[in-house]
């Protein structure tokens, strides 16, 4: 009797200490549950820029990224194939008319760029450019 009295306690104690070291791992120092789905949930999704191409333009004509912050520049054409091309971004990429590109960005250097269409779409082409300022 006195034997299972002993093997009872230890067991409820066992039982005992794994509930606090459970409850431990997911509670946070301010007293809140945590579930990994809620947290990979609260994960940030990236800003969506849409830019459209046409002939001789990119609408908008210019934007501002925040140096480090990853954003998705949806990229559509109205009209016919076009480029999206900066070196200093690392961005190169085809624009398809009916479909929308999506082209990941996270601007590492602060300063003043030039995106230009690097498929030739007539004579207004050289002009077809727009301006991204990168900012602290």
């Amino acid at each position: 009797m006195k034997t299972t009295l002993i093997r009872n306690k230890i067991v409820s104690t066992i039982i005992f200490a794994a509930a606090c070291g459970i409850a431990l791992a997911v509670l946070t120092p301010d007293g809140h549950l945590v579930r990994a789905q809620e947290s990979a949930n609260a994960a940030v999704e990236p800003k969506v820029i849409e830019v459209s191409a046409k002939k001789y333009e990119f609408s908008p004509s210019q934007i501002t990224l925040k140096k480090g912050e990853p954003v998705i520049l949806r990229l559509t054409s109205t009209d016919r194939m076009h480029g999206f091309m900066s070196r200093p971004l690392k961005i190169d990429t085809d624009i398809t008319p009916g479909k929308a590109t999506d082209v990941a960005v996270t601007p590492a250097t602060a300063g003043n760029f030039t995106v230009i269409c690097d498929h030739y779409c007539g004579t207004g082409h050289g002009n077809m450019k727009m301006k991204v300022a990168v900012v602290e």
